[in-house]
Formats: structure tokens, sequence, C-alpha cells
């Protein structure tokens, strides 16, 4: 997949075009629609099917007080469209001075005359352009003049309701894995470099792979029995999502105990998918009573994850 950052000279780079655009957090089973048809009508017309996409979220430059957090990081939501076999991904750069293009100029300026366009594949509550002017039916009549061909996707629901990054956020805040999962079509879970901790976790026996998780929607604080994934490896584990009270911190992180792994981990890129809440984050007297908990979660997160169905 060829991976392109800014407009300039991206043109030159793909062969006819079919297009879609939008933020893809979480990358959901709404968005994976999308991409279907995206690279089914890329093929059919023997053209290259491209995402574009936004970094960083609008709502960040716009207004950043109201800015959601993210269901996915920038590098999770790249692999998830990537998997969809799409042939390139473009990354824009969302600025203040991006964000008073018009909704006309962009389709103009960027998809008509930079990319030349063959066809645009876009959900059907899409925005883009200043103030979110544009939209599915300015791109039907500017496609008409321009000379490229326009669908929209409509809504997809999932047990009645209908998929979208909202409603999965609300599902991971309210602790709902299940809920979230379908929305998604893929577990909920967090992608990022194993940062050095204070290395605790080591000290009692348990040592931990150590993710930040700043910016990201989650579900509650607790324990929780984890899927880890590093490299095209997979691994079960028991993960502590929290600002381990027992130790008097703040911030929040997301500590996993990877079982039947023994690498170095440090600066490494890993998966880590939630399969199901073993209890909430608790104060513990001392790092004796610490130790014996955790020994009873490694116990309960093995026997979950024995009968979990695959993710």
């Amino acid at each position: 997949m060829l991976l392109l950052r800014h407009f300039d000279g991206a043109g030159r780079r793909l062969r006819s075009p079919v297009l879609t655009l939008g933020n893809f957090d979480g990358v959901h089973v709404g968005h994976q629609r999308i991409l279907s048809r995206l690279v089914e009508r890329a093929r059919e017309n023997q053209s290259n099917s491209v995402v574009l996409t936004f970094q960083p979220h609008p709502a960040a430059v716009l207004a950043p007080d109201r800015a959601p957090p993210l269901i996915t990081n920038l590098r999770a939501r790249v692999e998830r469209i990537a998997s969809a076999e799409v042939d390139a991904v473009l990354i824009q750069r969302f600025t203040a001075k991006f964000s008073r293009v018009t909704a006309e100029d962009f389709i103009r300026r960027f998809l008509v005359e930079e990319l030349r366009v063959r066809e645009v594949v876009v959900g059907h509550r899409v925005t883009f352009g200043h103030q979110r002017a544009g939209g599915a039916e300015l791109l039907r009549r500017l496609g008409g003049e321009c000379g490229f061909g326009v669908e929209v996707i409509g809504p997809v629901a999932v047990d009645g309701i209908e998929v979208s990054s909202s409603a999965v956020r609300r599902s991971i805040v309210a602790g709902d894995l299940t809920g979230a999962q379908k929305l998604l079509g893929h577990a909920v879970g967090v992608n990022g470099r194993v940062v050095h901790g204070h290395h605790r976790g080591k000290t009692l026996g348990f040592p931990t792979a150590n993710l930040r998780v700043a910016g990201l929607v989650l579900p509650p604080d607790g324990v929780y029995a984890v899927r880890v994934r590093i490299g095209e490896e997979h691994y079960g584990g028991v993960a502590n999502l929290g600002k381990r009270p027992t130790f008097g911190e703040n911030e929040r992180g997301l500590e996993s105990f990877i079982f039947d792994y023994d690498g170095d981990l440090y600066g490494r890129i890993i998966d880590v998918s939630f399969v199901r809440q073993l209890r909430g984050e608790i104060k513990f007297s001392g790092p004796q009573a610490l130790i014996e908990q955790i020994r009873r979660d490694v116990d309960a997160a093995r026997e979950v994850l024995a009968n979990a169905s695959p993710q």
C-alpha cells in the first residue's frame, strides 16, 4: 500500500483514483462497508483505491475543548485501512488554514485538479470544507459538472444501532466491550510503543509492558483479561488500566503482564485488546497484598481467555 502525505504531487502517483474521505476513527463496520465498496469500484475500473484522511482530527484544531477522544491512533487507523486492501492512504495535515478552504474549492482544487478523481465513494454523513458545508449533495452536483461519479453508502446498523464513531465511544466508556466490538467489527484495544514505567511490576515478579493512553477513549479503569499482538505473534495477558492508586500515581496508563513472554519490548509497537474486565481498580494496603491479588488475576485471566471466542 502506498502512503502519501499532503496533496502536493499525490495525483502524479495515482491512476484515475476512486476515492473516499473521512476521519475513519475506529475503522468500524460502517467504514468497512465504504472501504469494501471503494476497493470493488476501483478494481472494476482498473483504478487506484484511495482513502483520504486527516491528521489531527479536525475537532482537535477547531474546538480542542470539545474534541472527542480517539478510538484509534493514526498508526492503528492506517493499519486497519490497509487491511481492507486499498491501494493508497493520503494523510492530509489538518490546520486552521486548511479548515478555511471552502467545500467547493476543496472539490475543485484537490479532488479534481490535483488528484483527478474518477469516482468518489462516501458515507451518507460525510462533511468537508469550511464550516463542514460540503456533503454528498455537493459532491453529486460538482461530480456532474467536473466529470466524476459519486456513490453514497447509506447507514449501517448493528442490533438496531446505527454505527458511528460516537456510538462506539459511548459503548466503550460504558464498559460494553461486547457491544463496542460488534460496532467496530474488531476488539477494543490500544496500539502503541512500549515505554519505561517505574519498573514496579518487575520488582513484584510480574514485569509489564506499559503504554501511554492519553487522548484515547477507554473502558472504565480496572483489571482486564487481554490479548496482545507483538509483531505477528499473539499472547494472552492481564492488564491494569488506571492510575495505580496503591502507589499514589495520577497519570492514567495501561500496564500489561504478558503470559509466556520473556523478551525486551521497550520501544516496540504492540497491540493490546481488551477481552473482559475482571475487577475494578483497588488500592491495596501494600505490595504483598497486591502480589497476592495479581496472582488471582492471572489465574482468572487465563480462564477467561481459554473460554473466550477468537477476536
